[in-house]
């Protein structure tokens, strides 16, 4: 068994001359594969590769892709863009005085998005090609690691996923094993509950078994234990798969519910509904562990 969990963290780093380089990848629940990248000034140029890279490797979930890079002293200067920089500074002041905002600070207008420029030494074509093929290397790196949590966690998710079936199984069973659902049964419980009108009435011993066969008709759930056992295989199966099933899997969570909902109403007896109602947690429970997996 090899799928995935939707759920994962991974963190992986890497030195490329002067500078440090730093990927975090978050993967959470999500109905379809997408990249959410946070990347540095600069550094746009990688939004397609890594959006790629990403997606390649993972078919559902929200991965969120973080890169840091930290330049070392030996790194080429930045250059700031003094014209823009007097600009805001202006306007900082000018908010200060008319509104009494707090006096802006150096770190925070040197942080603000085309202050600082890359140096130029970003600017060389061979330094810059270099540089993205070890930011790309690294997230490889990541991506790895993300993947194998989310096998991991996904081993662990299958298990838990496969008890449930058989609590599903188990309880199919004693449903369809329970006394209550025998003709004589419910004959008799009819009989039980007829019995002060017979008394008094010339309601007719014939007509009792009509009465019994009508309500033994209703309350027949033959079709819905059949379906139920039909799921229970399908779900093996799926579970069984190298392929991500999450989609199937939930549609299938979603017919368990509806034939334990239906158990429950064509119920006739005290035993039948307490079954119908412990399969409807199980199932609720099961399809809750299946939002998870891819």
């Amino acid at each position: 068994m090899s799928l995935q969990s939707m759920t994962g963290f991974a963190r992986a780093s890497a030195n490329h001359e002067a500078a440090s380089i730093i990927w975090e990848l978050k993967s959470v629940n999500g109905k379809s594969s997408d990249a959410r990248l946070r990347l540095p000034q600069g550094f746009e140029r990688l939004e397609q590769p890594v959006r790629k890279a990403v997606q390649h490797r993972f078919h559902r979930g929200n991965i969120f892709a973080s890169l840091t890079l930290a330049q070392g002293p030996s790194a080429a200067t930045p250059v700031v863009n003094e014209e823009f920089l007097k600009d805001i500074a202006g306007l900082a002041k000018r908010l200060e005085d008319q509104f009494g905002c707090r006096p802006a600070s150096a770190d925070g207008l040197l942080s603000l998005r085309g202050v600082l420029e890359p140096p130029a030494a970003a600017s060389d074509e061979k330094t810059t090609e270099a540089l993205d093929k070890a930011i790309l290397e690294c997230l490889e790196e990541a991506v790895s690691d993300l993947e194998k949590m989310r096998f991991d966690e996904g081993t662990a998710l299958i298990k838990i996923l496969l008890d449930q079936i058989t609590k599903i199984e188990q309880l199919t069973a004693e449903a369809e094993a329970d006394p209550s659902r025998q003709p004589a049964a419910i004959r008799e419980k009819l009989r039980t509950q007829l019995s002060p009108l017979l008394e008094d009435s010339a309601l007719e011993e014939a007509r009792l078994y009509q009465e019994a066969a009508y309500l033994a008709a209703k309350a027949d759930i033959c079709e819905e234990i059949d379906r139920l056992k039909s799921h229970v295989a399908s779900a093996r199966k799926l579970l069984s798969a190298s392929q991500p099933v999450g989609r199937k899997l939930d549609f299938l969570a979603q017919e368990f519910n509806r034939e334990s909902n239906t158990l429950c109403s064509k119920s006739n007896a005290a035993a039948i509904t307490a079954i119908g109602l412990e399969l409807k947690a199980v199932v609720d429970q099961f399809r809750e562990q299946v939002q998870n997996l891819e």
